[in-house]
């Protein structure tokens, strides 16, 4: 059975020639046949038809600046719809090898693994209870596309999928072609290039389409194929609850003045509507199946007591719901629901508590139909909504706090020096010592509403923290329960804010705790120092008492942003891999559980890469089961704007966690050998060195201003956090998006394998052997995967056209930089082509395919960029056809930063 009738080169082909007609109808001719120069001296240039890009080189030297604005937005939309055509290939590959059971890594798999491996039942039940994948999305500004362009490409989307998977008549297929022409016209006149800055209210109504419109479906859809592929082999076996989804969006302050209380209320808010109205529609869609007649069939006692409670509570509206559905008790019983949901919002009572009443509720519902004989009905309409309901609770996205660690020591500075204590002046056991007395004690210390006189600064993060109390009782203490404390050092800076928290009625030692307090653990100095932070925060009375109120569980966020840029790739992989093995020692040692964040970006630089495979890649010790992980930017978009793509994903995941977990099970410490080690700890040894003595030199800092366009990116309405901490351009100061951002744009991703080749060379120039280090990378998950995605940024890295980009420096800066850099890189790729065993860099055809189309298209637009960045005085349209092509660009690497 043919599931498609088209594939990608016929969509990249038709695509590509409407935008050309398109094109040529909204300028002119002549804006055509430059377009189609341009497009086709880059193309021979790269199948080896041209010797040199000189014709190329002057043709874009030669474009006026409305040719080149054009030029600029043709090859940009060309991309934008090109990554439809491989979004629909994706989705197209997903549902023929499901069709064909030959789909790697999904639910099917799952469970042929647990048969493969002899896994018993009580096994696979304890695997699954333990499991529990958190997928937590950011509002980090990565993400390039304004909203309305994003729109139009989903409606293009949207034609495309109906186009291949609907039987068409000739005429059906003319009209929805024509709808498509329609909507790229659109594209075409409408600006790519936003004119604000995002607020943080559009960033969290983002997160909050990808979690309503996508995967509010696609989680129920997951729960109910591992139920029936569970039930033919593990009959015992319940499934329990295996995601939540959480967010940053609206909540995260560190560094974004922006994220007001008001904010945050307006996220909180808006997400519980949202997830309220898509359980009332899904309740009056169940009215319309469940028609029973209440003569014919026995409800039940359960359906009966709940009826009658709801005619208690509600009189007016159980008379209506009787006289509306006379005899049907089930539509009666869900008017009643729909009402409690209705009254969640509003001033009048007997709403629902919280999600677990409504669920108690579809309990009753699920055991009283199939006490009749109804049990299809049961599975297909009501154990999905019991599903979403578990998953997204009343919250639709629960919510993360964070904020840098100076702002709580300051505010708490501030606050107890008005009490007369002298914070300030404490040394780090007495800081401690005063925070413990303050939190055991019954009294507050602080009064959060009338604080006395302070900073600006403190005065935010204590209204937040009085805040926060509001928040847990008007949405619940699910909603909002975790501070995330960036850049923690010490012991008393998760301690202060345990302590604001107490000082806000959150936190009620010994009985209650309704926070998780987070260390993000990010420098060097803080990943050595982890036993001393979390060792004294375990023996810390105040501190021991609250983990026990939270189940015993510490949940630890690792920044894989800044590591990567204060350490270089391969000495923060190592780094990571190392203290996560020595944070899950800490906790055992304390009979602790842990629940590691891992605070990964969308590129490989910051951490990104296949989610699935990274998980397979950690390390035994660290799997509890409990995984928590950021999705951010573009990669959210990759991965979550089309259903298919979407259950896929979620699918992977849960795949690798259970195999993960397992595998932990079985083998509680992973079996690394000493020689592997001892090799790993050599090359990142030398790496790192390399690394610093690079970003340590003179001028270097001078030569990324000047060879990359961080200038432009700065500036950019990307998000609404500012890109630098301070507004200094230094690399300790920069944010890692831009950092890494920049370096893509410029297509020399020194990110992503600088000195990676000089570290391994080192191995083996030090009586290290290749043999080993094949062997490394054939059975050690880490390694493997950390080769892998170098493989990637080198693939994706053109050092002919990063060298446009270091001409744009001082001669000077130039020689004593690039020289070096395509050294370093040509050293990384013949040093991965070895270990690998691989003639190419790339180990998937199809990424290698993808590139091969992209790279004569995203050659155009890096070229023209360097001609703008090279004059010195742009006129504002050449400034936002400049930024144009930063977005080109991003979209035909398909990454920022």
């Amino acid at each position: 059975m043919d599931l498609h009738s088209r594939d990608v080169k016929q969509d990249v082909h038709e695509l590509g020639a409407l935008l050309g007609d398109v094109l040529a109808e909204q300028t002119s001719r002549d804006s055509f046949e430059t377009v189609e120069d341009i497009r086709t001296a880059a193309i021979d240039y790269r199948k080896g038809e041209r010797d040199s890009r000189t014709e190329l080189d002057e043709r874009l030297d030669g474009l006026s600046p409305a040719d080149e604005s054009v030029v600029a937005r043709a090859f940009t939309t060309y991309f934008e719809l090109i990554n439809l055509a491989e979004e629909r290939e994706r989705a197209r590959v997903v549902r023929e090898s499901s069709q064909a059971g030959e789909l790697e890594d999904g639910l099917v798999a799952t469970v042929e693994t647990l048969l493969e491996s002899d896994t018993d039942a009580e096994t696979v039940q304890r695997v699954l209870d333990d499991v529990l994948i958190e997928p937590t999305f950011t509002a980090h500004p990565t993400e390039a596309r304004r909203k309305t362009v994003k729109a139009k490409l989903r409606s293009i989307a949207s034609r495309l999928e109906e186009l291949d998977e609907r039987r068409l008549t000739d005429r059906e297929h003319d009209q929805l072609w024509r709808k498509v022409d329609a909507e790229v016209t659109s594209l075409w006149q409408t600006s790519q290039v936003r004119e604000r800055r995002p607020e943080p209210q559009d960033e969290a109504r983002n997160v909050q389409w990808y979690l309503e419109s996508i995967l509010f479906d696609v989680v129920g859809e997951v729960y109910a194929e591992l139920e029936d592929l569970l039930a033919e082999e593990y009959p015992g076996v319940d499934v329990p609850k295996l995601f939540e989804f959480r967010s940053w969006a609206g909540s995260d302050r560190d560094g974004n003045p922006f994220v007001t209380p008001e904010v945050t209320t307006d996220t909180l808010e808006r997400q519980r509507s949202v997830v309220l109205e898509k359980y009332s529609q899904a309740l009056k869609r169940l009215s319309g199946v469940l028609s029973q007649d209440g003569r014919r069939v026995e409800v039940g006692a359960g359906l009966e007591r709940s009826l009658k409670a709801d005619r208690d509570r509600l009189p007016g509206v159980a008379a209506e719901a009787e006289e509306r559905y006379p005899g049907e008790p089930y539509r009666q019983k869900l008017k009643l629901m729909r009402e409690r949901l209705r009254r969640i919002e509003d001033v009048r009572p007997d709403g629902y508590a919280d999600e677990s009443e409504l669920l108690e509720d579809l309990a009753v519902v699920d055991e009283s139909l199939r006490s009749i004989g109804a049990d299809v009905v049961a599975d297909e309409y009501v154990e999905p909504l019991m599903r979403q309901v578990d998953t997204f609770g009343f919250t639709l996205a629960s919510l993360d706090l964070r904020d840098h660690q100076e702002n709580h020591t300051e505010a708490v500075h501030e606050a107890l020096a008005n009490e007369g204590i002298d914070y300030a002046s404490l040394d780090e056991d007495e800081r401690i010592e005063v925070l413990t007395e303050s939190i055991l004690q019954e009294e507050r210390v602080v009064d959060l509403d009338d604080p006395g006189e302070i900073s600006e600064t403190a005065e935010r993060v204590l209204e937040r923290f009085d805040m926060l109390g509001e928040w847990q009782r008007e949405f619940g203490v699910s909603a909002i329960d975790t501070y995330c404390i960036s850049m923690t050092e010490e012991p008393s800076h998760v301690l202060e804010v345990l302590f604001l928290a107490d000082q806000a009625g959150v936190v009620s030692l010994p009985d209650h705790c309704g926070l998780d307090v987070v260390p993000l653990l990010e420098t060097e100095s803080a990943l050595n120092g982890a036993r001393r932070i979390m060792g004294t925060l375990f023996e810390n009375e105040a501190y021991a008492t609250a983990l026990d109120a939270r189940d015993n569980v510490q949940e630890i966020m690792l920044g894989y942003s800044d590591s990567n840029k204060e350490n270089g790739f391969l000495a923060a992989n190592w780094d990571l891999y190392k203290n996560q093995r020595r944070l899950a020692t800490i906790c055992e040692d304390f009979d602790v559980k842990m629940r590691l964040f891992h605070g990964r970006g969308g590129s490989i630089s910051r951490g990104g890469g296949p989610m699935n495979e990274a998980m397979l890649a950690l390390p035994n010790e660290t799997v509890s089961g409990q995984i928590k992980f950021t999705e951010q930017g573009e990669a959210i978009a990759e991965k979550y704007a089309n259903p298919q793509i979407a259950e896929r994903n979620v699918e992977q995941m849960l795949n690798a966690q259970v195999r993960s977990r397992l595998r932990a099970i079985r083998e509680p410490e992973e079996d690394v050998r000493d020689e592997w080690l001892d090799a790993m700890d050599e090359m990142a040894t030398t790496a790192r060195a390399q690394y610093r003595e690079l970003l340590e030199s003179d001028g270097f800092v001078t030569y990324f201003g000047q060879a990359t366009p961080i200038g432009v990116i700065e500036n950019l309405n990307l998000g609404s956090r500012p890109a630098s901490r301070s507004g200094e351009r230094t690399v300790e100061d920069l944010r890692a998006i831009p950092w890494v951002f920049s370096w893509t744009q410029s297509r020399c991703i020194i990110t992503g394998w600088y000195a990676l080749g000089t570290g391994i060379e080192a191995y083996l120039e030090e009586g290290g052997d290749l043999e080993t280090l094949r062997e490394m990378y054939e059975e050690w998950p880490f390694f493997r995967t950390t080769l892998d995605n170098a493989s990637l940024a080198l693939a994706r890295t053109d050092l002919e056209i990063a060298e446009y980009y270091a001409d744009l420096a001082d001669e000077e800066l130039r020689e004593e930089f690039f020289p070096h850099l395509s050294e370093e890189y040509e050293r990384a790729r013949e040093v991965v082509l070895d270990v690998t065993g691989r003639d190419s860099l790339l180990k998937r055809e199809w990424l290698d395919e993808s590139l091969r189309r992209r790279n004569p298209y995203v050659d155009p637009l890096n070229l023209l960029q360097t001609h703008l960045l090279d004059l010195e005085h742009r006129t504002d349209d050449e400034e936002q056809t400049l930024r144009l092509t930063v977005k080109g660009i991003a979209a035909g690497m398909k990454n920022t930063g």
